[in-house]
């Protein structure tokens, strides 16, 4: 067969280790040939490609970012973007196409599916937000580099004796704030599900203080936010600045200094804030999602040669299965609220 693979949205840590596997794999088990797409659905819509074979994938298992490139291009963003993405796969005569990517690239899969394109969906995404499958990969390296920055933090705020407010990323959901911020001590934890107040998260930070402890540091999600009533105009602004993208996402940004300004203000004690932003995307995957990033590339490969096409890879109970795209992109998987409320709770602080 001969196969299209790209990679969309943000870069992550694993997808090399995807490609790897469905080249690699594919050369040896089927003798398959390998179209790479360049910079996600823009180099489908532009018909820029380059070949893949197993000499240039078989070392890129520990490699970070992609080496196919990516961007958050929408083929649905144009009137022609969808004939274009037909076109070209039929010019350079695909058979099929692997599309890599979170809810926004595999949205726009599901979508050519249904126009009756043979595209098989992996998942990935830092932010573990795509429904479907119990964890993508990219979310245990994010994971592992938040709570390495929050262990660094605790010491700075201690020596100092300050409260210090660690952004990191997660624009509608929290889970690497809530992973990190467990695995790392923190005394409040800030995700979008739960808009929080200001006036008891200051509180407790007295409390601790009053006690015997006279550090802390606050983990928040991105797109966490206060409660409406406490919202100011100013902090609204920062949250949406620049444009939006072509899945009519903003740029976020500010909560953390704002936190910090705010904590600083209205409790006394000296606070600083870190964005440990693209550093989570960086560098090269952990083990664990090094293992499941290829699982999940062989078992897309399977889906191609099985003509099973219009489903995602997904992890199930330790087990890789199979589900309609329809079934996982459009709805955002939640911070567990048991996990947040119950477990959180007996870490925090």
């Amino acid at each position: 067969m001969r196969i299209g693979v790209l990679t969309g949205g943000g870069d992550c840590p694993g997808l090399n280790a995807v490609i790897r596997a469905i080249v690699v794999g594919g050369t040896a088990l089927h003798g398959d040939e390998f179209v790479g797409i360049l910079d996600g659905w823009r180099g489908v819509i532009e018909n820029n490609t380059v070949s893949l074979d197993s000499d240039q994938c078989r070392s890129i298992l520990t490699k970070g970012g992609t080496i196919l490139g990516s961007s958050r291009t929408n083929p649905f963003a144009t009137d022609d973007g969808a004939d274009r993405v037909q076109a070209t796969m039929e010019a350079l005569g695909l058979d099929a196409l692997v599309a890599i990517g979170g809810d926004d690239t595999l949205g726009a899969a599901e979508r050519l599916y249904q126009r009756g394109l043979p595209i098989v969906g992996v998942p990935k995404t830092i932010d573990n937000d795509l429904s479907g499958t119990e964890v993508t990969f990219g979310f245990d390296t994010a994971v592992q580099i938040a709570t390495e920055a929050i262990d660094r933090l605790q010491t700075t705020a201690e020596s100092h004796h300050r409260v210090i407010v660690c952004e990191v990323m997660g624009r509608n959901v929290g889970w690497i704030a809530v992973h990190a911020g467990i695995a790392g001590g923190a005394a409040e934890i800030l995700i979008p599900e739960v808009p929080f107040s200001l006036d008891s998260v200051c509180e407790r930070l007295r409390k601790r203080h009053g006690g015997d402890q006279f550090f802390s540091t606050v983990v928040v999600a991105e797109g966490a936010h206060p409660k409406d009533e406490e919202t100011p105009g100013a902090f609204r602004s920062s949250q949406n600045s620049g444009n939006a993208d072509q899945f009519g996402h903003v740029r976020l940004g500010g909560i953390g200094a704002y936190l910090a300004e705010e904590i600083e203000r209205r409790t006394g004690y000296e606070a600083r804030s870190t964005v440990l932003g693209h550093i989570q995307r960086g560098g090269s995957p952990t083990a664990f999602d090094r293992v499941l990033a290829t699982r999940f590339g062989a078992a897309a490969l399977a889906a191609v040669h099985d003509h099973d096409f219009g489903i995602m890879v997904a992890l199930h109970a330790g087990a890789i299965v199979r589900i309609p795209l329809g079934d996982a992109v459009g709805k955002p998987k939640r911070v567990d609220p048991h996990l947040y409320e119950a477990v959180a709770a007996l870490y925090l602080g």
